[in-house]
């Protein structure tokens, strides 16, 4: 178990280019490690492991756990080995996401934070699951449902990647949430910390692998594909 190392299976470039089909087994992710977030088959919803258990909020709010056989396209993650950093009150999303990448001098390298605690407000997305021919991760975006909590506690976790890998994962912070009682979370559009404890990982290594046996991978021509950049930042708004 390697807690320096970050794994991350298939890349943001490919859900740009609409790649959504499952490509590994949930079981088969896990072995990598017992955190992280990612989609799901089809670009079903949007997920966030804690603890070794794979959580999806689905375009309805509702939160489900997948099991070993379910597939999925596209996840981050890492066995966690969080150092606790100080607590956090009464701060916009902007004054915290400031915060966290002050403390260290991590800019180029790729970094994990969890906050956990009380959020006084939350502003969540999830994705709605994707049929064959699959858009754009954009188009798919369009049609993404959202989802509003005040004085919600639970746990936000997130991942910074240099702006060096912006396509291979997210040029910057891409974070997600769950509260606790497992009843609302997904992608993470706006917050306001209420009191929350922040703590963080950096990773001095990232293993990058790919859906080596899928055919529409294998055969998609990313040359014709020279959007991705403004892709992602239009999707993850």
């Amino acid at each position: 178990m390697n807690q320096n190392l970050l794994y991350q299976h298939s890349t943001l470039a490919d859900l740009t280019a609409g790649l959504f089909s499952g490509t590994m087994l949930v079981s088969e992710l896990l072995k990598h490690g017992d955190t992280g977030i990612g989609t799901g088959d089809g670009l079903d919803g949007e997920l966030i492991i804690l603890n070794g258990t794979l959580y999806q909020v689905t375009s309805t709010g509702a939160v489900n756990v997948l099991q070993p056989d379910d597939q999925i396209p596209f996840a981050t993650v890492n066995f966690a080995n969080y150092q606790p950093e100080t607590a956090i009150q009464e701060q916009t999303r902007d004054e915290t996401l400031a915060q966290i990448a002050g403390r260290h001098p991590w800019q180029n390298l790729f970094y994990s934070f969890q906050l956990t605690g009380k959020f006084s407000y939350m502003k969540t997305r999830s994705v709605k699951k994707q049929s064959k021919p699959y858009p754009t991760l954009e188009q798919a975006a369009n049609d993404q449902a959202t989802f509003e909590k005040y004085d919600v506690t639970g746990t936000m976790l997130g991942y910074y990647a240099p702006q060096l890998y912006n396509g291979v994962a997210v040029g910057g912070f891409h974070y997600h949430f769950l509260a606790d009682d497992h009843d609302f979370g997904g992608h993470v559009l706006d917050f306001t910390v209420a009191d929350a404890k922040l703590s963080m990982q950096v990773f001095t290594d990232l293993q990058e692998h790919f859906p080596a046996t899928n055919p529409e991978f294998l055969n998609f021509d990313f040359a014709k594909h020279n959007d991705v950049a403004s892709q992602i930042k239009n999707a993850e708004q």
